[in-house]
């Protein structure tokens, strides 16, 4: 037996029941609450959860059971830099139950007086849970890993470590796996969440379970594991002699291992899901586009305020500062600029965390072509179908058979919703991604409903990627706008959306 608190009530519960008589915010549904009644109370525990599963929600009740109970008093959440800001903005104010008392603090590289005075927050002496929520990049710098090393420092043992999306360490000669390893040994609590722990090779599942416990999978040295689970091969290139990895073996061996620390779940398993589930991915501009938007938007406004713009010149401003954020630029003479930008990379980050068949929305044609070109270089010619005005009716329709075909290569569906987003069933797909969006709510709706709709058996996932503080923001408000007074009009209930 037990004490738990919460809410100044003492209930003595067995351990085993301890979820029966939690209070959560948020309704967990089923195949969340027997994650947490695996998981909950272990010292260590790998959360291989597919993208769309609520895996989120599982750590952060996870953690405020484990804060209850006494055994932690602060939580570092570590994340990739398209996804750590969501646990700041929504994961914890949604799911964290309101008698868990926290200090919760984003890091950043570039601190402010008004940033450093939020972390030195997170030092005092309240008692209250203390939560800190930092990006995978800063591991591979000393100043982030100096920060985090402070921070594990004060509980004395009694914290937890959470790694969201962990393919990021999955490399084991990566600096940033190598300090978060270290790292680990701080905290008596342990967690890695990802939907896809396996992205090119079993081997990629040694650092992840290493950060957990280094005898996990029976063996502290990568090269050791590799000869285990990896028949290598030699070979000679340019006169120096490589090993290479001939074919990979006793893979039954290493899924009993897993058993005994991870739950798996795909959203295919998960019946209790919601028909649509929405999320967002936050793009961070590069410093070339957030010059050249910084430009762009001032000409604009001054060019407003000088009521010199028609309302057609006015919204090819606001599609020029779109076309930045989504990595193009198409000066007055009609040429194009490709920016460096990350959309792409989160794309392409997106994709190794799900499974199974994708539809990609773009608006722009030249942002269709990029990501066509990237998706077929990574993952062969026959991966990936586009449909747009730009493809001949007959193809674009062999193009949709190609994706429909659950036994065959094809992936990837990538098009546009001015061509695509009508009269066309893609159900092979639970999983859609919106590379960017456009003001027209009939467009996104009817887009959506490409992959649901009858024939449809599951749910459907659905990802936008959005970067802050642009007109990005701004679309996706718009669209909320619009939805939610047709909802209203239509005396149904707002969306909880995007």
């Amino acid at each position: 037996m037990i004490d738990f608190i919460y809410n100044n009530d003492y209930i003595n519960v067995k351990k085993e029941n301890m979820i029966k008589h939690y209070k959560f915010k948020t309704k967990p549904y089923e195949h969340q609450l027997k994650a947490l009644e695996k998981s909950w109370a272990q010292k260590t525990y790998a959360l291989f959860m597919e993208m769309g599963t609520g895996k989120s929600k599982v750590l952060v009740d996870n953690i405020a059971m484990l804060y209850d109970r006494g055994a932690i008093r602060g939580a570092l959440i570590v994340a990739p830099k398209g996804v750590y800001k969501n646990w700041h903005d929504i994961e914890f104010p949604v799911h964290l139950p309101e008698h868990v008392d926290h200090t919760k603090v984003l890091w950043e590289p570039t601190q402010t007086k008004k940033k450093q005075a939020e972390l030195n927050t997170l030092f005092d002496d309240k008692g209250d849970l203390k939560i800190l929520i930092m990006n995978v990049e800063a591991f591979s710098t000393s100043k982030g890993l100096d920060f985090a090393h402070s921070f594990l420092n004060i509980f004395l043992g009694k914290a937890l470590l959470g790694i969201d999306e962990s393919t990021t360490i999955k490399s084991p000669t990566a600096k940033r796996t190598k300090n978060i390893l270290k790292l680990g040994d701080l905290a008596s609590y342990r967690r890695i969440l990802t939907g896809s722990p396996v992205t090119k090779s079993p081997l990629d599942l040694f650092s992840q379970c290493k950060f957990l416990d280094p005898y996990h999978l029976g063996y502290d040295s990568y090269y050791a594991y590799r000869s285990r689970y990896a028949h290598m091969l030699d070979r000679n290139f340019g006169g120096r002699k490589v090993q290479i990895v001939g074919s990979y073996r006793r893979l039954d061996e290493l899924a009993k291992k897993l058993e005994d620390f991870s739950y798996r779940v795909l959203k295919e398993d998960c019946l209790d899901l919601p028909p649509k589930v929405f999320t967002k991915r936050v793009v961070e501009l590069t410093d070339e586009q957030q010059k050249l938007y910084a430009t762009m938007k001032s000409a604009a406004i001054a060019m407003i305020e000088g009521k010199v713009m028609s309302t057609v010149n006015v919204m090819t401003q606001l599609m020029r500062l779109h076309q930045i954020t989504c990595g193009t630029f198409k000066a007055d003479d009609g040429t194009i600029k490709h920016l460096k930008n990350n959309r792409l990379t989160t794309l392409m980050d997106c994709l190794e965390e799900t499974e199974g068949k994708v539809i990609i929305w773009a608006t722009y044609r030249e942002d269709i072509k990029k990501i066509v070109e990237s998706l077929k270089k990574a993952y062969g010619e026959a991966s990936t179908v586009e449909y747009h005005g730009g493809v001949d009716a007959t193809l674009r329709q062999d193009h949709i058979a190609q994706f429909q075909d659950v036994k065959g290569p094809t992936r990837y569906f990538v098009g546009n919703p001015q061509t695509g987003g009508y009269g066309i069933t893609l159900t092979a797909a639970n999983t859609v991604i919106y590379f960017s969006n456009s003001y027209d709510l009939e467009k996104r709706l009817q887009s959506e409903d490409r992959a649901h709709r009858i024939g449809q058996t599951g749910s459907v996932l659905y990802i936008d990627l959005i970067a802050e503080k642009t007109i990005d923001e701004r679309i996706v408000k718009a669209l909320k706008q619009k939805i939610n007074i047709a909802n209203e009009i239509m005396g149904e209930d707002l969306k909880n959306w995007i």
